[in-house]
């Protein structure tokens, strides 16, 4: 009962041929290979898990990958590729958008010029000038206002004309954004002329 079972009764195992992947293989059989040593699994997961790359190389191709996009980006913002804009200025939306900004003229564009020929005029020493500078302020502040709520009103009714299931939620703020700078300065460069319709 007890006794160990002599050299004859015990089962031969004699060494599997068939390709243990393709064969679903039966727990209780024998497994066919002797169990590797400790040293010898740990150091074949070690080899497993180690990359191929040095932590040098990985970071070196990293930021060439960076640049490579930066690089696409830049072109993408001066000639309109839609594949390879921002996030922010891409979709049907926002490409209307700036063609309706690019296509008028707004007071807005000329604030930068206007301020510095105001601040130029509030330096001066003289007791009219610095009247004059402070009514052109208040005039450019003024008109830029108007023409910003004139700007507002009559693209949201265009959205709302050629892109009724579009989300159009930010466009007014991109419009408005984009109107107070100078057209030679905006990115995505302008796509049409001043005067053709979008």
């Amino acid at each position: 009962m007890f006794r160990s079972r002599s050299k004859d009764e015990k089962a031969p195992t004699g060494k599997v041929t068939a390709d243990l992947s393709t064969q679903p293989r039966n727990p209780q059989a024998p497994k066919g290979r002797p169990t590797p040593k400790r040293s010898e699994a740990q150091s074949q997961r070690r080899r497993a898990v180690t990359p191929t790359l040095d932590r040098k190389e990985a970071m070196r191709r990293q930021r060439e990958a960076r640049r490579a996009d930066l690089a696409r980006q830049r072109e993408a913002l001066a000639t309109g590729d839609e594949r390879f804009l921002p996030a922010r200025d891409r979709g049907p939306v926002r490409r209307f958008v700036r063609d309706f900004v690019d296509s008028r003229f707004f007071v807005a564009e000329m604030f930068l010029p206007l301020a510095v020929v105001i601040l130029v005029l509030s330096v001066i020493q003289v007791g009219q000038m610095q009247t004059i500078a402070t009514m052109l302020w208040l005039g450019v502040i003024v008109l830029i206002v108007v023409d910003s709520i004139g700007l507002s009103i009559r693209l949201k009714k265009q959205l709302k004309q050629r892109f009724p299931n579009e989300p159009k939620r930010g466009a007014v703020a991109y419009a408005l954004m984009r109107s107070l700078q100078m057209r030679r300065l905006r990115l995505p460069k302008p796509q049409v002329k001043r005067g053709e319709r979008p």
